[in-house]
């Protein structure tokens, strides 16, 4: 997949999931996830896949201080339900990087590893996606601002020549060019304390 260049720049993700070693995907259980690899699930890159990668990013950093988070050992919640907004968007990347599901979820080996239950929406909170250590019950809240990064302006006239029926490859690769030059804005200030917050 050709890409572009700022996605080798957002930092990893790495996690021990304890259902990989004991399949033997990964032989010592550790992951490691990229930007790229939310961008593949979600088929596209914009601000909603960004935030939702740093927003997770920020709350394992948070839960598991100095240590790898525990892939599947976590509760992940959203404020919006799974209907609206870019909610389903932001608990795809978030359960992704974090091995919560919904009911379509692992079923377990025995009686470990159950994934099912574990992504859920609609839940009132202050922020956008809270995620709970199963073990400590320790949880964080975190919010995301990409506000701080102003859109560009030529975007708003772009989009509608690019989008519509036959748009030439000009017009599209223009569209494409400033709409990935405003994600890769966000994600290049990642550790900017105003672009995610957290409350535990």
């Amino acid at each position: 997949m050709k890409s572009p260049a700022f996605f080798d720049a957002v930092p990893r993700i790495a996690v021990h999931d304890g259902l990989a070693e004991t399949l033997g995907a990964a032989a010592d259980g550790v992951i490691e996830y990229t930007y790229a690899d939310a961008v593949k699930l979600a088929g596209h890159s914009c601000p909603t896949v960004a935030g939702a990668y740093l927003m997770t990013r920020a709350a394992l950093a948070r839960l598991y201080p100095g240590a790898l988070p525990e892939r599947g050992e976590m509760l992940v919640e959203l404020r919006q339900p799974i209907e609206e907004g870019v909610a389903g968007v932001i608990g795809n990347v978030a359960g992704l990087l974090t091995g919560a599901a919904n009911e379509g979820g692992f079923k377990g080996l025995g009686n470990r590893f159950d994934r099912r239950g574990l992504l859920r929406f609609g839940v009132p909170m202050a922020g956008i996606l809270r995620i709970t250590r199963l073990d400590t019950k320790k949880s964080v809240t975190a919010d995301y601002h990409p506000d701080i990064v102003p859109r560009p302006p030529a975007l708003k006239a772009l989009m509608p020549a690019a989008l519509a029926a036959g748009a030439p490859a000009v017009a599209r690769g223009e569209f494409a060019a400033q709409w990935q030059a405003w994600v890769g804005a966000i994600l290049a200030v990642a550790d900017d304390p105003r672009l995610v917050t957290l409350a535990d």
